[in-house]
């Protein structure tokens, strides 16, 4: 079946033209003029993706973001934004956004974005299902929802900081690359570098380890990757 868009854009000339090349690549669409709008059609429709522009009528992309991501804490948002600050990015995905795009974009770059999360959100779907809660170590990490436990203290993943540790989890005690993540989580996203998942190892540390600097469960391996054991 095709894969069903939310289009949340105010700007009347670019989102008739995305919502022409979209339907060309064979998706559903339905087009939101405003942040009111798009909350009213997220509640009365099933979608697998929100496309959502940050500057908008009402309530803007940031509110928007955070109403889905408490309902739905799977569904994949790519946001649009004429904003270049590195904090407007940051905030976006904080709140819950997985991916952003700047405007002016290519369209090519767009669908290719759309067409990699739709696929993590395929392969994320299937492998939670078969074990949505994992423990170890006195964590406890709710795929399903992104809630996680570390002993009395509860915290929330973003969904890249989820598909990571489950990723990490489904291949135990096996060395997993950095190329094999940017291949099978950001499905290579072109402004993704091997750094970036460094960094994110860094957190998901902070988050598990009682000792982030001398990690028990998320383990470097020289000049390899990255391999995850739960028992010490």
């Amino acid at each position: 079946m095709s894969a069903k868009i939310l289009l949340v854009e105010d700007e009347e000339n670019l989102a008739m033209g995305l919502e022409y090349n979209l339907k060309e690549e064979g998706y559903k669409v339905d087009w939101a003029k405003d942040g009111k709008e798009a909350i009213k059609f997220f509640a009365e429709n099933n979608y697998d993706l929100i496309l959502l522009d940050i500057m908008l009528p009402y309530l803007n992309g940031f509110e928007v973001a955070g109403f889905i991501r408490k309902e739905n804490p799977q569904m994949p948002i790519l946001m649009l934004t004429a904003r270049t600050g590195v904090d407007d990015k940051v905030k976006g995905l904080e709140i819950g956004a997985d991916d952003y795009i700047t405007k002016p974009f290519h369209l090519k770059e767009l669908l290719l974005r759309i067409k990699g999360m739709l696929k993590r959100k395929s392969w994320y779907s299937s492998v939670v299902k078969h074990e949505p809660i994992y423990k170890f170590g006195g964590n406890e990490i709710n795929f399903e929802n992104f809630k996680c436990r570390k002993g009395k203290t509860e915290f929330q993943l973003t969904s890249y900081e989820a598909m990571i540790m489950k990723y990490l989890i489904l291949n135990k005690n096996k060395i997993v690359t950095r190329k094999e993540l940017l291949e099978n989580v950001w499905n290579t996203a072109p402004d993704v570098e091997t750094r970036t998942i460094d960094n994110f190892m860094v957190r998901l540390r902070k988050y598990f380890e009682n000792d982030p600097a001398d990690p028990k469960f998320i383990l470097s391996v020289r000049s390899a990757g990255y391999m995850f054991q739960d028992q010490i």
